[in-house]
């Protein structure tokens, strides 16, 4: 039997994600001693290694629970549906990385165009079907990619220092 500190560590998580999976009904302790203190056994670091995993690909906590109570159901289902979530979210990067290279390309491009504002580029963006958190992604990925190319596209943009110093501050987070 093992304490929750035994299993979190055996698993590389911390006790509090332990307790976190348990509120949410994913993991029961499979005894309680006199002192009321929670021991897992092997069938309870099976279920936990199962979380894991689902977790390692990014199912959310009601999935996974899904998935526990109705595994021959619901596993090929859910996985199918992550998958196509998967598969969006990297065509949206790609395209964000197509436009950065583009950008990148034709720095000279943007440097004899002067008129070109923060908000006509806002809504060039949002009429190119880019919401809020894809443009904020957008500006993560360029300040990742090329973070003195993304200052300088700032700057073309006309905005003040302090606008491109916070925008720049939150792009590395």
């Amino acid at each position: 039997m093992l304490s929750v500190s035994q299993m979190a560590s055996r698993v590389g998580l911390s006790r509090t994600t332990i307790l976190y999976y348990e509120s949410c009904g994913l993991l029961k302790p499979g005894h309680r001693t006199r002192a009321n203190y929670r021991l897992y056994g092997e069938k309870e670091m099976r279920v936990l290694e199962q979380i894991c995993l689902y977790r390692s690909v990014g199912l959310s906590v009601s999935n996974i629970r899904t998935m526990l109570e109705n595994p021959k159901t619901e596993i090929t289902v859910l996985l199918r549906r992550r998958l196509r979530e998967l598969d969006s979210e990297i065509r949206r990067l790609r395209e964000h990385q197509h436009v950065i290279l583009r950008l990148l390309q034709s720095k000279n491009i943007l440097r004899r165009t002067k008129n070109m504002t923060k908000d006509k580029w806002v809504s060039i963006m949002k009429a190119a079907g880019f919401s809020e958190d894809d443009m904020r992604r957008w500006h993560r990925e360029f300040e990742k990619a090329a973070p003195e190319d993304h200052n300088e596209f700032l700057e073309y943009l006309h905005i003040p220092p302090v606008e491109i110093t916070t925008i720049r501050e939150w792009s590395r987070k």
